[in-house]
């Protein structure tokens, strides 16, 4: 496998002042079918980074397999939740309290921190009405109040559920290497932001977990099952998976229902998920300087190059696309645009 670094990938995005390219942010970009064949891509497809919360579509298949969520009567808009990076907005908390209460634990067992809402509006109305955030406002709160069933519905430890050697921790890695068609004592393991086990894969790895995801026929009757409904909940509540404004995985998940799973992770990392002619492909998208900046044209100009978007797609997505770069007047003075192609592969 190899080895965690920079170095990897070329220039996928100019930045402009004027006529004057100004930066460039590289890139790795890999497309991979459901049998782990790279079909394109662009950069180097070995290089191994973390997904950070790409991974939490991946992490929640557990708690499907095992009959937690049957057991508690866990809803789509609850798994969405799970699977998501939300925004803090008033829609997640209730969402996040609501499946606390079934399993009967308050917000305290949540071991994931706090910071303030994503939401712009929700974090303003805080500091407006002199209010710190909680830690449902963690927009990791779902995914932590997913270990949580698992941990109780196994009758393991709900105190220190995020640890790398709690069994919780140890089934999501049973999981993803199973995904990423690896071993588990081959993926490398850190501590994620929010406290829990964060993992690293190669990106051709990671491109076939999510090409697995929404295409599971390989995978064992009750894998499929759950894989269709982690699907199923992220495409039917996108705003739940990131927020009602403001982030491209819902924007994209809203646009094309019917075809894409997309999830960001943190430092410039995005993975998905699409069905083209009933085939499953994964895409894994990373920004070698961690940018968002830089990260979100190339996941729109990946799609337009796959055919998975068209011209007027591009049009509807453009302050994600094509940004302008704007100076203290509000004046445009750039943009940031994408500037690669992707190139067949084996």
């Amino acid at each position: 496998m190899g080895e965690i670094g920079i170095g990897a990938g070329p220039p996928l995005v100019e930045v402009t002042r004027g006529e004057k390219v100004e930066s460039l942010h590289r890139g790795v970009v890999v497309v991979a079918d459901a049998s782990g064949r790279v079909v394109k891509g662009i950069g180097n497809s070995e290089f191994v980074t973390f997904l950070r919360s790409a991974a939490k579509p991946l992490q929640l298949i557990p708690l499907l397999e095992s009959g937690a969520a049957a057991r508690f009567g866990f809803t789509d808009r609850e798994l969405a939740v799970m699977a998501g990076s939300h925004n803090g907005e008033d829609i997640h908390l209730q969402a996040v309290s609501g499946i606390l209460a079934k399993i009967g634990l308050s917000a305290e067992a949540l071991h994931c921190g706090i910071h303030y809402p994503f939401d712009s509006v929700a974090s303003q109305r805080l500091r407006e009405a002199k209010e710190g955030p909680s830690v449902l406002h963690n927009n990791c709160s779902g995914k932590h109040a997913s270990m949580l069933a698992l941990a109780l519905h196994k009758g393991h430890s709900v105190e220190d559920y995020e640890r790398p050697g709690h069994p919780v921790q140890q089934a999501i890695l049973q999981s993803i290497a199973h995904f990423a068609g690896m071993e588990p004592q081959t993926v490398t393991i850190a501590v994620d932001g929010c406290g829990v086990p964060a993992f690293a894969l190669p990106m051709r790895r990671a491109a076939l977990a999510y090409a697995r995801l929404v295409d599971p026929h390989d995978f064992p009757p009750s894998r499929q099952e759950a894989c269709r409904r982690v699907v199923q909940a992220m495409r039917s509540y996108p705003e739940m998976v990131g927020g009602s404004s403001g982030r491209l995985e819902t924007e994209l998940m809203g646009l094309k229902p019917n075809t894409l799973v997309a999830k960001a992770g943190a430092e410039g990392y995005f993975a998905i998920g699409a069905l083209q002619d009933e085939r499953g492909l994964g895409i894994a998208i990373k920004m070698e300087d961690g940018s968002p900046r830089g990260r979100n044209p190339v996941v729109i100009e990946t799609l337009y190059q796959l055919g998975f978007l068209n011209r007027g797609d591009l049009e509807r997505l453009s302050i994600y696309y094509r940004p302008p770069v704007k100076n203290r007047h509000g004046r445009v003075v750039g943009e940031i645009r994408a500037r690669f192609r992707l190139q067949p592969q084996e």
